[in-house]
């Protein structure tokens, strides 16, 4: 090869070797390229990973808010905080559209703590924008997203704060947003359960509202909602638990808690306070010549009465049936009477479709008046209610203090008597344990009761092993209300109270084997078992000399209204009313609990039972009665 063929080759790959090195730059050119571009995306999707870990964390924390005793106020105010924090906004604020008598209007209910509303408010003067009625404008952003069901941006700030501020000038408005970032509001619609509730509102320093931003603000909406519903729910459920269903007064069980409170008070500042009762008269006559729903617009008549009577600090409350009661805080005697006599005014005055006119029967007694014992109170405030009924209704009675001796007291004396004289057979140490349990509360008014309920409860354990704690003191409590519905005087009734406590002490002598048979008895052991009330009328009781009146309902709490009981085969009139009460509760309560020998029975089917014996054992009054007493348990 010659000289110039020689320096082609070279050449040639000389250009080759360049060839292959501006490639493989270009190459790594490339290759750099790449790599700073996939650095660029790994580091943005870092950022949004990063984000999205904070925005889950901000909704965990929400989530969580919610799911506890959190306020719902605190939910928000942590929603609003939350999301000014994740997305750099200005300003976020919850604003409710509500109604009244004057109309539409809205009203902020939470909102981020920052420069922009500290500014606004100084400009703006008192009241601060978050206490003000706002204005409702049919044509602006806040309607469009109503009526849309979607999120809006707008750049029209002014026209934005015009609409909820129209009393601001322009050039108030001008200098509200004179050197503020801010270039859109955006609104996003809170519907939750697809009603309307409100707005989500964000100021913020961005023209464009970004896809994943607008999620972020329906996911954070969502929250709100999610917030709004849970917090209804459980305030329907809390009003559903402490109010009455037909009147929207305080049910009992709020009343007693309410009273708890109220004794607490007035013991540890040694205040008076008063319990108005009242009962509507007639109510049986307007059901039967009316129909129940009459009966029921009389009770919701007298409840709006009570309603549109109470002061703020008030308890009133529907006890059951027709029977009301209102907790009167700080409020004396003549204070109270004055009330009664404004509420008893007040329903004789007001007329009701179809029924007319109606009336109610009062009752008024004061702490630290009439009574310093909380369960004396209630119930001389309805032997009050009571007398007014029986002097002729539709009137305001004062009730008189309590008597030096109580029931409580004449049972507590009978029971250690009973005991610490033998008069029934059992344990030394277990009737010496009795006797000092009742000693000890002897002076201790509000535990005198709770001590007779579990003497007797122990004691009716004794010859019936299946005997559930907490029945006797039910026992005493359905006695009391059945009797009141026959407006017995206080006399009557307290000595029921008694005889429900003792009315089966002559089971003691009984051998217990005999009690407990499981098998059918014979006519002796049936015999035995029918000489109880008699065993402890006449030779338990009859010895204590200060509960004489009570013998004869013991004696003959076994007489049936047909004349076919025991043991004097007395009928109808004869037999004593507070007799047929005790023989109606005791078989009511023999039937829902086990025997050796049976089953316990439904509510239900105890029921039918009774019926069944309607003018055989007891009189079709009484059973009606103890029907309607009982009748919430068994529908």
């Amino acid at each position: 090869m010659g000289f110039i063929d020689k320096f082609k080759e070279l050449r040639r790959q000389v250009s080759e070797v360049e060839n292959n090195i501006y490639n493989e730059r270009r190459d790594y050119l490339e290759i750099y390229e790449r790599n700073l571009q996939l650095e660029k995306e790994i580091a943005e999707r870092t950022s949004e990973l990063n984000d999205a870990n904070r925005r889950i964390l901000t909704l965990q924390h929400i989530w969580d808010m919610m799911n506890s005793s959190t306020p719902l106020e605190n939910v928000l105010e942590a929603i609003v905080n939350s999301t000014q924090g994740e997305l750099g906004y200005m300003h976020c604020a919850i604003i409710r559209k509500n109604q009244d008598a004057d109309g539409e209007y809205c009203r902020i209910i939470a909102q981020s703590s920052d420069n922009l509303i500290d500014r606004l408010n100084h400009i703006v003067g008192s009241p601060a924008i978050q206490t003000r009625r706002l204005n409702y404008d049919h044509d602006s952003i806040f309607s469009d997203t109503l009526k849309q069901k979607k999120i809006i941006q707008t750049r029209s700030l002014d026209l934005s704060l015009k609409a909820i501020l129209p009393e601001l000038s322009k050039e108030t408005i001008a200098e509200i947003l004179t050197n503020q970032p801010i270039k859109s509001v955006i609104v996003i619609p809170l519907l939750p359960r697809e009603k309307e509730f409100g707005w989500f509102c964000v100021f913020s320093s961005r023209d464009e509202l970004a896809l994943t931003e607008t999620d972020f603000l329906s996911l954070f909406a969502k929250q709100i909602e999610m917030a709004i519903t849970i917090a209804d729910l459980f305030q329907a459920v809390k009003k559903e638990a402490v109010t009455d269903a037909l009147t929207g007064l305080y049910n009992r069980r709020y009343f007693e808690e309410a009273l708890e409170k109220e004794v607490a008070r007035a013991k540890r500042n040694n205040q008076h306070f008063s319990i108005v009762g009242i009962d509507l008269d007639f109510l049986k006559k307007i059901n039967d010549t009316y129909g129940h729903s009459y009966g029921d617009l009389a009770i919701t008549t007298i409840a709006n009465i009570l309603k549109s009577n109470a002061r703020s600090i008030d308890v009133p409350a529907r006890i059951g049936g027709e029977e009301f009661d209102v907790l009167l805080p700080g409020v004396s005697t003549e204070g109270a009477a004055a009330a009664a006599e404004r509420i008893r005014k007040a329903i004789e005055s007001t007329e009701i479709e179809t029924i007319g006119h109606i009336t109610g029967s009062l009752g008024v007694a004061t702490y630290l008046v009439h009574t310093n014992n909380v369960e004396e109170l209630l119930e001389l405030t309805d032997q009050a209610m009571y007398a007014s009924k029986r002097n002729g209704r539709n009137q305001v009675t004062i009730a008189k203090p309590i008597s030096e001796t109580s029931w409580q007291e004449v049972a507590v004396n009978t029971f250690i008597d009973i005991l610490s004289k033998n008069r029934v057979p059992m344990a030394q140490n277990l009737s010496k344990d009795l006797c000092l349990k009742l000693k000890n509360s002897a002076d201790k008014g509000e535990m005198k009761q709770e001590a007779l309920y579990m003497v007797s409860d122990m004691l009716t354990k004794l010859y019936n092993p299946m005997h559930e704690e907490g029945v006797v003191k039910s026992k005493v409590l359905m006695a009391v209300n059945l009797a009141k519905r026959f407006e017995l005087p206080k006399e009557e009734v307290d000595n029921l109270r008694v005889a429900v406590l003792l009315y089966d002490i002559g089971n003691l002598m009984i051998s217990p084997g005999l009690l407990q048979k499981a098998t059918p008895l014979t006519d002796e052991e049936r015999e035995k078992i029918k000489n109880h009330p008699i065993i402890a009328a006449q030779k338990i009781l009859k010895p204590i000399s200060y509960i004489q009146d009570v013998l004869p309902i013991i004696e003959y709490h076994h007489e049936n209204w047909d004349g076919s009981g025991y043991p004097s085969n007395k009928s109808k009139e004869e037999i004593p009313i507070t007799s047929q009460i005790i023989l109606i509760i005791d078989e009511y309560f023999a039937l829902i609990e086990a025997r050796p020998y049976r089953a316990k029975m439904s509510v239900r089917d105890a029921i039918e039972i009774i019926k069944s014996d309607s003018g055989k054992k007891w009189n079709d009054t009484l059973v009606n009665e103890f029907i309607s007493l009982i009748g919430h348990d068994i529908v």
